[in-house]
């Protein structure tokens, strides 16, 4: 390599040395201030935050289970599960809900902080699925119950149904603004349809196990053992089985 007497060495042993150079911090204005709107701001970290519920009642929950794993990695999105629902802003309604789970289900969402988004996930939850035509007991939709905010179709949905409706979730997140929160609160709540099933006394009163013929062994048994028998067991009459 043949130098001019005018070439600064220095330089040339640096840029051989070390091609790449040193990292520089740009002055630019540009590049250094980020201009934004608190609303763009507060929203970018509540949809880059979503803490689901653990919480699930049937099969469709398998598939949330299998989106937790590290074959779709479901923390990429910045969901946390949480077991608490003081701690989660998101509830996926997993299965099917039935008349017994509805009031543990709304006790849940009202436990929940403001704001809190639901996604109703599978036939069965939307509009009662399967059991929707001949169950006395399935709810027709949980939207009758609780607001829903995203319905996933299917039974079950895949994982990647429940990872494009979390995207369309931030997507109605990123929109939302804090002057509008008042306007845009939960104010209705549907209740499922009145039924025309008629109340029944119940079979099982417990009454045949409390009875003193079962407190004892039987008075045959007792009077062969050579055991007192009760005065009650006494009055008792044999029972006659008739096997036709």
């Amino acid at each position: 390599m043949v130098m001019n007497p005018g070439t600064d060495t220095s330089n040339l042993q640096e840029t051989i040395f070390n091609p790449i150079g040193q990292p520089q911090v740009t002055k630019d204005l540009s590049e250094n201030v980020i201009l934004t709107t608190v609303d763009d701001l507060h929203n970018w970290a509540r949809l880059s935050s979503l803490w689901p519920l653990l919480y699930g009642t049937a099969c469709c929950f398998i598939e949330f289970a299998a989106l937790i794993g590290s074959r779709f990695d479901f923390d990429r999105f910045g969901l946390l599960p949480r077991s608490s629902p003081r701690q989660a802003d998101l509830i996926i309604t997993a299965g099917t809900v039935t008349m017994k789970m509805a009031p543990a289900l709304v006790r849940l969402y009202e436990q929940m902080p403001d704001p809190k988004y639901v996604i109703a996930m599978g036939a069965c939850t939307i509009t009662g699925g399967m059991f929707s035509m001949d169950s006395p007991t399935a709810v027709r939709g949980v939207d009758k119950l609780i607001p829903v905010d995203v319905y996933i179709p299917g039974c079950p949905p895949r994982p990647e149904a429940i990872i494009d409706a979390i995207i369309k979730l931030r997507k109605k997140i990123s929109a939302e603004a804090l002057g509008e929160r008042g306007q845009m609160a939960q104010t209705h709540r549907f209740y499922t349809v009145s039924h025309k099933m008629q109340e029944t006394p119940d079979i099982f009163t417990g009454s045949y196990m409390r009875s003193a013929s079962r407190q004892a062994p039987p008075k045959e048994l007792m009077e062969a053992f050579g055991m007192p028998v009760s005065p009650a067991l006494q009055q008792v009459e044999p029972e006659v089985i008739d096997r036709g």
